[in-house]
């Protein structure tokens, strides 16, 4: 499956939805952009269980904000819409199959009772 690109209306159903979810953040000024968006292409033709979503900063800048982009490209992981893995930079390809396989491999009901510690341990007592 080839990436496919996203926008405010589309980004927050195909995250929830969609099981493993990577986002590219990336604008076509961007040189280190340009370096990964083959890499991250060849690895969503190989990963057919997996979306892979691009956001054009430059088109969807209230999605870039929303998600706090600082600098692109950022690479964002998602897994039954939880973010697991966020990073800044163009990694090369042996580095993002690494960060796909360990994505893959988490143990989501060991996620979700983190996420759960994190809310009800930040929430005033």
């Amino acid at each position: 499956m080839a990436s496919v690109e996203l926008t405010a209306d589309t980004f927050e159903k195909t995250v929830l939805e969609g099981g493993t979810v990577f986002v590219d953040f990336w604008a076509d000024w961007c040189g280190p952009c340009k370096r990964f968006a083959p890499v991250y292409e060849a690895a969503s033709e190989q990963h057919s269980d997996i979306v892979f979503g691009k956001v054009d900063t430059e088109a969807e800048q209230a999605l870039a904000a929303a998600a706090n982009i600082t600098s692109i490209p950022t690479l964002m992981g998602f897994r039954d819409g939880i973010l697991v893995f966020a990073q800044a930079g163009a990694l090369p390809a042996p580095m993002l199959a690494d960060v796909i396989g360990k994505v893959q491999a988490l143990d989501m009901d060991e996620v979700r009772a983190q996420v759960e510690q994190q809310r009800s341990g930040s929430q005033p007592g």
